[in-house]
């Protein structure tokens, strides 16, 4: 049993009834939720205003109880907004003595990279709404969150593409367009020798290489040992493109890297995907038969 505590940093959760599907699904698990009155809070689009999103974050410097599971309730846009509003330090300290396990993905990107820049770790996995409160719960999703927050060591496998590699790094990344707004920022960590996994979605192929570019032409790619790109759902071209999609869009950007570009991580907004430690220390290794990814050095709900 694990106590879980929501936080709404980002949009109004206009699916009231994922979030309580979500709510049940993990109370018939037993797990207890606090802090659910966020749930029907919104000014316009956003989950309550600056002060009350803030409010949420800050609070955690506060929060009792070891090895709290801290979930967003969904991802989507204002995160940016609250960057300035929000004791960093604080919450590092408070995670240097009793770390909470930290648990977003998407808008909630620009959170965990600043957290990443005072040292502090966290998880990029599923949220409540969108994936504990999915018509159908994904077991894939079930057991590789459980895995990762359970285990101080553990590996992800899958059939990935790319050139051959073995190399060694800091796991960093998350929701590419959340990164790229970073650039330039306090809140985006100079991370070298890391291992940067990225996935996005509703983005064309040519928007993701933009972006790709401006890490690129920042510096922050060529830094890196190897990029592991997830999911890029909703990334279709359409007949303009003449050819130009995704995996076009991976090859010129092999070609103008040095290092490995491994793609076909279940990894983002789909449904399916992995949970990682963004902060963890990892091992990348691709070759003919699979690509394992090896992480450890993350807090864990198990000593």
């Amino acid at each position: 049993m694990n106590l879980f505590h929501l936080i709404a940093p980002s949009g109004y959760c206009i699916n009231q009834q994922a979030a309580i599907r979500g709510i049940e699904r993990l109370t018939a698990a037993g797990h207890p939720i606090n802090n659910q009155s966020i749930l029907t809070r919104r000014q316009q689009r956003f989950a309550g205003n600056e002060a009350e999103r803030a409010g949420d974050i800050n609070a955690l410097a506060q929060l009792a109880g070891s090895k709290t599971v801290v979930m967003p309730v969904r991802g989507g846009y204002g995160a940016s907004r609250l960057l300035d509003m929000i004791d960093w330090q604080a919450l590092a300290t408070r995670q240097r003595h009793d770390p909470l396990l930290i648990c977003g993905h998407s808008d909630f990107t620009a959170i965990q990279m600043a957290l990443l820049c005072k040292g502090v770790i966290t998880f990029s996995g599923p949220m409540l709404a969108g994936n504990f409160g999915a018509d159908n719960l994904n077991e894939f999703t079930l057991e590789h969150f459980w895995r990762a927050l359970r285990n101080p060591a553990f590996t992800v496998e899958w059939q990935g593409n790319g050139p051959a590699c073995d190399v060694k790094g800091t796991l960093w990344g998350g929701n590419l367009a959340m990164l790229t707004s970073l650039v330039g920022t306090p809140w985006l960590p100079e991370i070298d020798g890391g291992i940067l996994v990225l996935e996005d979605i509703n983005e064309h192929p040519f928007r993701v290489e933009r972006m790709l570019l401006q890490l690129f032409h920042a510096g922050i790619l060529g830094r890196q040992q190897a990029i592991v790109l997830g999911s890029f759902s909703g990334a279709e071209p359409n007949d303009y493109d003449a050819g130009y999609d995704l995996p076009e869009m991976m090859a010129y950007l092999q070609s103008r890297l040095r290092i490995p570009v491994i793609s076909g991580l279940d990894f983002g907004h789909e449904q399916r995907t992995v949970t990682l430690p963004l902060g963890a220390q990892a091992r990348l290794v691709h070759g003919a038969k699979a690509t394992t990814l090896s992480i450890s050095g993350h807090p864990t709900l198990i000593e």
